[in-house]
């Protein structure tokens, strides 16, 4: 009782190894996954050939196709005799079958012998002129066409198999236009392996547009120049802290970072605030390299690596997105909102932290503006009394009449401050980030103020000794002026 999984390789019957011609020769009878393959013309005569190919049309998926034929070779392979079961390429090699049978004849105490076979990369490889060895990737192209980001570093050259057609090769393109660029270019590889083989070259934005599309086909995918992907990030700052590194990115640790930390945050923001997306590009860069170094420094430490930082988050955004991950109905963003908040509940609760208050996990290091309308949202979200519109401005007229009656210095403080509070639930009712708000304003008095500077220079004043006369009547043209 043995099932026995030969390799045909990837088309040319000369591509056949001698133990699986033995193999094949000596068999009564061989069950072919599929005889659309150009190796099955050449196979030995005398066993009797069986192909599975009338499944594809009687099933609905392919799931259900290896599902019948894992159910028939395991059937087969109980006999004294066992079964040969021939399948294209090698049998570990994109052959979702075999895998299946592989765990249902480890069920049930089967022995499985693999006759290997000529995979179809090795042709690919000879067709492209590149080495195996250099990085390369391999993908299935119907997991790549279900993903909305392809699982590819970028920075290495990547080959995707089994592209069976224009439509499968349209869903693709779509993937991995999220990590290349539209124009970057591609290979076609059609019939590696046979005598017919060919290649393509084509910008990516084309690939569903090429006519020789079939089963035979894999799709090649250079890598982008220079280090674009995270593992290259993480040498090149493994590199700066090893002995042979940078003498600074050596001292640092997680404390002397926090500033350039916080510095780098807010250089994000002020792109964002420029709606410059190139700088904003340039200083995601450096916040993302900061994250980078801390952890590096955790990972000298034994602490933790990237993979935990990534595995956390991701695992993170599924248990708390159960509306896209799972089955959870909801009707919108406050349906979203309220579940998340029970959902971080259960999580306090299952780390003994349920007695804690709703508002611990907002930062007390936030920015103070910002930090307030973190809790303000926060607490909205619960059985908390929320304001509206009026009455949050309600209170803001209240607190500032108020201040005007106050004398003593710590009570002016404290009214001032339960007053900013009251703005940036203002803020929060109206949808705006007071924290950016304020920046804005920010920006704009400082670009009036310069204004007014050049404006008295250019009058022959001095900016820094003008009358109270000339500051109100230079301001008052430039605020006309803008």
């Amino acid at each position: 009782m043995t099932i026995t999984i030969v390799g045909l390789g990837p088309g040319n019957p000369a591509h056949l190894t001698r133990e699986a011609w033995q193999v094949l020769a000596g068999a009564a009878e061989v069950h072919l996954r599929t005889g659309r393959h150009p190796t099955v013309p050449g196979l030995p005569e005398g066993p009797v050939y069986h192909s599975f190919d009338h499944l594809y049309e009687a099933q609905e998926t392919l799931a259900g196709v290896y599902e019948a034929i894992v159910a028939e070779i395991v059937a087969l392979g109980r006999r004294p005799g066992g079964v040969v079961y021939a399948v294209p390429g090698h049998p570990l090699m994109g052959e979702s079958s075999v895998a299946r049978i592989l765990a249902q004849a480890g069920k049930e105490g089967l022995a499985v012998r693999i006759v290997e076979g000529l995979s179809f990369v090795e042709p690919t490889l000879s067709l492209l002129r590149i080495d195996g060895l250099d990085g390369l990737q391999l993908a299935d192209a119907t997991d790549l066409a279900t993903a909305h980001h392809p699982a590819l570093d970028p920075g290495r050259p990547a080959l995707v198999a089994q592209l069976w057609g224009r439509r499968l090769a349209g869903e693709v393109k779509l993937t991995l236009m999220n990590a290349y660029p539209d124009e970057h270019g591609v290979t076609l590889v059609r019939g590696a392996g046979t005598d017919g083989a060919a290649r393509s070259d084509l910008p990516l934005y084309e690939l569903d547009r090429h006519p020789d599309i079939d089963h035979l086909t894999t799709l090649y995918v250079p890598p982008l120049p220079g280090a674009v992907g995270l593992p290259a990030l993480q040498e090149t700052v493994a590199h700066l802290r090893a002995p042979d590194g940078c003498p600074w990115d050596q001292e640092q640790t997680h404390q002397s970072l926090r500033g350039d930390l916080l510095e780098e945050a807010y250089e994000v923001l002020a792109a964002l605030d420029a709606e410059d997306e190139e700088k904003l590009a340039e200083e995601l860069g450096d916040l993302l390299m900061q994250i980078a170094m801390h952890v590096q420094i955790a990972t000298e430490e034994g602490a933790f690596r990237f993979a935990d930082v990534i595995g956390r988050i991701d695992a993170k955004l599924k248990r708390r997105h159960p509306h896209v991950f799972d089955r959870l109905e909801v009707e919108g963003t406050a349906d979203v909102l309220r579940n998340w908040e029970v959902i971080k509940a259960g999580e306090r609760a299952a780390q003994k932290e349920a007695a804690a208050s709703r508002l611990a996990g907002v930062p007390a290091a936030l920015p103070a503006l910002a930090r307030a309308r973190a809790m303000a949202e926060r607490a909205a979200r619960t059985a908390f009394d929320r304001p509206g519109v009026q009455e949050a401005l309600a209170a803001v007229s209240e607190q500032v009449l108020g201040l005007a009656g106050i004398d003593e210095a710590e009570e002016r403080e404290w009214v001032l401050g339960q007053l900013l509070f009251s703005l940036a639930r203002v803020a929060g009712e109206l949808g705006i980030d007071a924290e950016g708000a304020l920046r804005r304003a920010c920006d704009h008095f400082a670009r009036r103020y310069a204004a007014m500077e050049r404006l008295a220079r250019a009058r022959g004043l001095d900016p820094e000794a003008l009358a109270p006369a000339e500051q109100a009547e230079l301001w008052l043209e430039v605020e006309n002026e803008t």
